[in-house]
């Protein structure tokens, strides 16, 4: 299980509070804003927006909620797109996806957010081609084996079966198809979207695992920072005493 897939399930299992909600419904508006700012309204002419609108309804963001960001996006006003690079504790490499109208004021932060955090900012390009755009569908299942083998028939990429879940790795542009064919086996899917996965990952101690979850996450907080993807690999023992601490 790579590295951010780790860092993922084990987000999840903590939950988020009221506040983080919140904070994530936030971030979600400026993806569909900025999704309709790049490619129009209309969600049947634009994928990226179909994605981002699927995401935030997974997210149980409320549909009022969603018409507004819609809405807002036309008016082109969320900011610049910006990919940060950097290095954490160990080594591991971490980009971030970045939405702002003040980009001082977001280096400085992200900057800062890695200097205490044990890592270093480096410059454009130097972690990218570390990874590449896959489509990716979490699905719970109760027969996760007969459906993986089900899945690669289908021409799935990649699948990992964690805790009685499937992680499916496929094309970016195979993900709608593979999303509506378990949708229409009543299957509860939990996310969907194009994430940056790590081509290969690296392996932390224990100690060093736990600074980079913690960097990640004070990363994942700024407002301005849609998405953080890292190519670190985390021993059960550091992801079980993240855990605790939530």
């Amino acid at each position: 299980m790579s590295g951010h897939s780790k860092w993922s399930q084990i987000k999840r299992q903590k939950g988020v509070t009221d506040t983080k909600r919140g904070q994530l419904f936030t971030k979600l508006s400026r993806e569909i804003a900025v999704a309709v700012r790049q490619g129009g309204s209309n969600p049947e002419m634009n994928f990226r927006l179909r994605l981002a609108v699927q995401k935030a309804r997974d997210s149980n963001m409320p549909l009022d909620s969603i018409e507004r960001a819609i809405k807002r996006g036309t008016g082109g006003s969320e900011g610049a797109e910006i990919i940060y690079e950097g290095y954490g504790p160990g080594g591991a490499a971490i980009l971030l996806e970045a939405m702002t109208d003040n980009r001082n004021r977001t280096i400085a932060e992200v900057r800062n957010l890695f200097s205490r955090g044990g890592g270093s900012l480096g410059e454009s390009g130097c972690v990218t081609w570390i990874f590449e755009p896959k489509g990716e569908v979490t699905v719970e299942a109760a027969e996760a084996e007969e459906l993986a083998l089900n899945l690669i028939d289908a021409g799935a990429e990649d699948i990992k079966i964690i805790n009685g879940s499937l992680e499916v790795h496929i094309k970016p542009e195979d993900l709608e198809g593979v999303r509506k064919t378990l949708e229409e086996q009543n299957l509860a899917i939990v996310s969907a979207e194009v994430l940056m996965v790590p081509k290969s990952t690296v392996m932390l101690e224990e100690k060093t695992a736990l600074q980079t979850l913690r960097l990640l996450d004070r990363l994942e907080e700024l407002d301005e920072v849609q998405r953080v993807f890292t190519n670190a690999d985390f021993p059960d023992e550091a992801l079980e005493n993240y855990r605790s601490q939530g």
